[in-house]
C-alpha cells in the first residue's frame, strides 16, 4: 500500500520530463524500473507529489558502441545487459555484475542507472562504473552535462544529479582490459551484498580497485591503485594492499556481518580479484560469472 498520495505523468519525451521537474522543485521523483522507489513510496521514506515515469522515452533504451566507450541507456535494464551481444563482447564485467543482483523479476525491470540514481551503500553498478572510467551523461531545462563517475556519489543516497536532471546515459571506456567482481552474500541467490569488489586492470598494468557496501557510498581506493600501478602481481604485493584494506574502508555492523568480518573478507576478495582479473587481461583464469567467494 502506498502511504501517500501523488501525481503520476508518463512524459513522451525528455524535454517534457525534464520541464515536468522543474516545475515541482523538491517534491518529485524519476521513475524507470522502480524497484527501489516503489518500495521507499510504499514504506514511506519518500513522499513525492509527483512521480515521472521515463519509460515511454526512445532514446533511453539504447545500448551502443562508439570506438571503446559503450553508451548505456538510462532506461537499460539488468536483464538486457545480460543479453546484450555488445556487452558481452566488450564490458563482459558488467555482465558478471547483472548477474548478481537481486533476482531474475527484479533484473527485469530494474536498471543500471537506476541503481546508482538509488546510491544506497551497496548499490551493485557502484563499483564496477567506478572501476571503469565511467561518465554519467544528465539534462535538464538548462541544458546537457556530464558527470565523472568519481564526482557521482556525494553521501547515502545522494548524487550530483540535481532534481530538475534526468540522466540520459552512461559512458563507459572499454579498451582491452580484464575485470571482476566479486560480490558476498549470506547464500548464493537474491541478496544484498555484504561486501563488495569491483576490479579493472588494463595492458599497462593501470589498475582500477572499489569497493561497495563497505562506507556510505561506493568507494574507489586510489590508495591501493597507486600501489598496485604499473606493477606485475605477486604474492608480496598482494599481501601489501591487502593489509590496506583497513585504513580504505569503514563498514558497519548489521544484520548481514559484523564491520570485522566485512574488514576481513574483504582483504580475502580483494586477493582473489586481483589475481583473476589480471588472468582475465591474459585470457586465462575463470570465466566471468564464476564466482569467486
Amino acid at each position: 500500500m502506498i502511504a501517500k498520495e501523488f501525481e503520476y505523468r508518463r512524459p513522451a519525451t525528455l524535454g517534457e520530463a525534464t520541464h515536468l521537474l522543474a516545475d515541482h522543485p523538491g517534491s518529485v521523483r524519476v521513475l524507470a524500473g522502480g524497484t527501489d522507489l516503489v518500495a521507499w513510496l510504499r514504506d514511506d521514506a519518500v513522499a513525492p507529489d509527483l512521480v515521472v515515469d521515463i519509460k515511454d522515452i526512445p532514446e533511453l533504451r539504447d545500448i551502443r558502441l562508439d570506438g571503446q566507450t559503450l553508451h548505456v541507456g538510462s532506461l537499460v535494464t539488468f536483464t538486457d545487459l545480460i543479453e546484450s551481444d555488445l556487452v558481452h563482447d566488450h564490458a563482459p564485467l558488467l555482465v558478471e555484475m547483472a548477474e548478481t543482483v537481486a533476482s531474475p523479476g527484479i533484473r527485469n525491470r530494474a536498471t543500471m542507472v537506476g541503481n546508482i540514481c538509488s546510491a544506497v551503500p551497496s548499490c551493485d553498478a557502484g563499483p564496477v562504473l567506478l572501476a571503469y572510467n565511467t561518465t554519467v551523461h544528465v539534462t535538464g531545462p538548462n541544458g546537457s552535462r556530464s558527470i565523472d563517475i568519481n564526482d557521482w556519489f556525494t553521501g547515502l543516497r545522494e548524487t550530483a544529479r540535481t532534481e530538475d536532471e534526468v540522466v540520459t546515459h552512461l559512458a563507459i571506456e572499454v579498451p582491452k582490459h580484464g575485470g571482476v567482481y566479486v560480490k558476498l552474500m549470506r547464500y548464493a541467490g537474491e541478496d544484498l551484498a555484504q561486501a563488495a569488489v569491483g576490479i579493472v586492470v588494463y595492458p599497462n598494468l593501470d589498475y582500477r580497485v572499489a569497493f561497495g557496501a563497505l562506507a556510505p557510498t561506493p568507494i574507489r581506493s586510489t590508495a591501493i591503485e597507486a600501489e598496485l600501478q604499473g606493477k606485475e602481481l605477486d604474492d608480496a604485493l598482494i599481501n601489501r594492499v591487502v593489509e590496506m584494506v583497513p585504513d580504505e574502508i569503514s563498514p558497519i555492523t548489521d544484520m548481514r556481518a559484523t564491520a570485522e568480518y566485512r574488514t576481513h573478507i574483504t582483504g580475502v576478495m580483494l586477493r582473489r580479484g586481483l589475481v583473476a582479473a589480471v588472468e582475465r587481461l591474459e585470457g586465462k583464469g575463470p570465466e566471468y560469472g564464476t564466482r569467486l567467494i
